[in-house]
């Protein structure tokens, strides 16, 4: 009985890292397929958290042909604004005029700047750790020095939740929808 036993115990053992394995290849087969894709479409009902203060936005995400845009769907007072962001900039947008708001920085996460970091990291970031909760797989990204990223995931690599982190501190949390 305690040979069965050990012998079972080994084998599990063994087996453990397999499981990992798996959820780390099902991530970089999502990452470099994502990084390959022209179009890219979600909402994000997305909380960002200051020192001193809370902001809650409803934006849509649009990536395509390399041009990336977020507007912004709720609160209502500023619906319909959209900060488009490409290699030469981000400039916001409303009712055709657009106003150029110069390159973004690595310190400068804002609501509007999020999601674009969000999928930068989800298409570049060196995935860190890979865990389960409750019915949704979880990889930790590293961004770059000050911040990281934790993506919650369905069991068919579709993002469900993500947190970004900056010094520790969850700076942005954000529900997705509609991801395609």
């Amino acid at each position: 009985m305690k040979k069965t036993l050990i012998l079972f115990v080994l084998a599990l053992c063994l087996l453990l890292p397999a499981c990992g394995n798996h959820a780390e290849q099902q991530y970089l087969s999502f990452s470099e397929d994502l990084a390959a894709r022209d179009t890219l479409s979600f909402v994000s009902e997305l909380t960002a958290s200051y020192p001193d203060r809370s902001a809650s936005f409803t934006l849509r995400y649009d990536l395509e042909n390399g041009v990336q845009r977020v507007t912004i769907l709720a609160p209502g007072p500023v619906s319909g604004i959209s900060a488009r962001v490409e290699s030469s900039g981000t400039a916001l947008e409303y009712d055709g005029l657009i106003l150029d708001t110069g390159d973004l920085d690595d310190y400068g996460l804002s609501p509007m700047s999020a999601l674009p970091l969000l999928v930068d990291a989800l298409c570049h970031a060196h995935a860190d750790a890979f865990w389960t909760e409750e019915d949704a797989q979880v990889v930790k990204l590293l961004v770059d020095d000050h911040t990281s990223a934790q993506v919650w995931f369905t069991d068919e690599m579709i993002p469900l939740h993500a947190e970004l982190i900056c010094d520790g501190v969850v700076t942005v949390a954000c529900e997705i929808k509609n991801w395609s």
